[in-house]
């Protein structure tokens, strides 16, 4: 199901790979699993630097809780939060003749530009730009990589009731219309990856068919992100905390991998790496073994 090994972000090229691997670092009071855990710059530093020493492929910075109930940061907060972590792992990354890449979890105009001048190369938008609809100026001017996600609402009340008839169809249809949009307004499709938006104006059920026709999206002919990392699926289906979850994350997430989805946003990246390794050896060997008896 894969559609590519690689992703162009900004002036360069992700991959090829099998998968890639999104550190979560999140420099915010109040996010659902970490909030407060990494809010000074110092902290949040030091745990940027340990999630590239697991291996991570991107590092995902976000400034603003996008968590069911949230409210919205004001722009010049959110800025101080992140653009100073971006131009240091930038440097950092840089300094290590690393390969990783810096990503910023943000929907606004601002932030995102101040983000990519300080030396971030992706975006990932929970909005898919309607938040704040100069974003898409920014994103047709500096073509870096981006996250185009479906969520149902603002995080305030995304989580009041929502209703689909068919939750797959519904996306699909939303991710078409707003890939026409963003390719229309001068981003290259190929800078475009797909995330579902689970737990983002979604039901346990909906979520969950989501997750077992995940093979329905490809059809886009775009590269999988998926977020499962700690969310409320795991609490709704097997009543575990945030803190209990990262065995279900990590099964979800290598079940996953080996189904074809490319880019997974994790809080764990060395567990998640270590999942995603073992599935896809098995998969491959499965592969194998098949193709022996036909």
């Amino acid at each position: 199901m894969r559609c590519t090994d690689s992703w162009p972000v900004a002036e360069r090229t992700l991959g090829p790979a099998d998968f890639l691997v999104a550190g979560i670092l999140n420099v915010t009071p109040d996010s659902f699993y970490d909030g407060g855990r990494h809010s000074s710059y110092q902290t949040a530093l030091s745990h940027g630097l340990e999630l590239l020493g697991q291996g991570a492929d991107i590092l995902d910075i976000g400034g603003e809780s996008t968590r069911p109930g949230a409210a919205a940061t004001p722009e010049d907060v959110e800025r101080a939060r992140v653009i100073p972590l971006v131009r240091e792992l930038s440097a950092a990354i840089e300094r290590h003749a690393s390969e990783a890449a810096v990503s910023v979890d943000t929907y606004k105009a601002g932030v995102a530009d101040a983000a990519l001048e300080a030396g971030a190369e992706i975006i990932n938008d929970v909005s898919a730009c309607l938040f704040d609809p100069e974003l898409a100026d920014v994103l047709a001017q500096r073509k870096p990589g981006y996250v185009l996600m479906h969520s149902r609402g603002k995080p305030e009340t995304m989580q009041n009731a929502p209703v689909y008839d068919n939750v797959v169809e519904e996306i699909m249809a939303f991710f078409e219309e707003r890939l026409a949009m963003l390719v229309k307004a001068g981003l290259p499709e190929d800078r475009i990856v797909l995330d579902p938006g689970v737990g983002f104006g979604k039901t346990l059920e909906h979520n969950l068919e989501i997750l077992r026709c995940i093979e329905r999206f490809a059809d886009l002919g775009r590269p999988l992100y998926m977020g499962l990392s700690r969310k409320s699926i795991w609490r709704k289906l097997l009543d575990l905390t945030p803190d209990e979850s990262l065995i279900p994350t990590c099964t979800a997430t290598a079940l996953l991998a080996a189904r074809g989805v490319f880019i997974h946003r994790v809080h764990d990246v060395g567990p998640a790496r270590q999942a995603i390794l073992t599935a896809l050896a098995l998969e491959h060997k499965a592969l194998e073994s098949h193709e022996a008896l036909t």
